[in-house]
């Protein structure tokens, strides 16, 4: 076997994934995120139901830049999993698997998640 004529690229530079690749790496990432994420929130969640100074200190907390930032950014990932993981779904049922459809969704997940992070930060602002 002439090992001279496989291809070797050891420059992480010069790798380039296609976009589906992306996708479905980043929507590894994007459900770690969430798992971590939940705690916050939980946490907040449990602080604002213990009473009603509790409440009113969250309250104060969720109007602050930098809290309303961590949860925009909370929800943009929620909304990037959610949304790639319903695109997962369908690709288990069959469809979108080609490189140019799978590329396309790809692309189109990415579109209708940046339009959710949009709406998401008009929302908390």
């Amino acid at each position: 076997m002439n090992n001279k004529s496989r291809p070797v690229n050891l420059d992480i530079q010069t790798i380039r994934f296609p976009i589906a690749a992306i996708a479905s790496i980043l929507h590894r990432v994007s459900g770690v995120i969430t798992f971590f994420a939940l705690a916050v929130l939980l946490s907040l969640l449990s602080k604002s139901l213990h009473s009603a100074d509790g409440f009113a200190v969250v309250m104060g907390w969720l109007d602050s830049l930098p809290v309303k930032l961590v949860m925009w950014i909370i929800l943009s990932v929620l909304a990037y999993h959610i949304v790639f993981g319903i695109r997962h779904v369908v690709m288990d049922f069959g469809y979108w698997e080609e490189l140019q459809s799978g590329s396309a969704s790809a692309r189109g997940g990415f579109i209708v998640v940046a339009v959710i992070a949009v709406l998401m930060g008009i929302l908390v602002w």
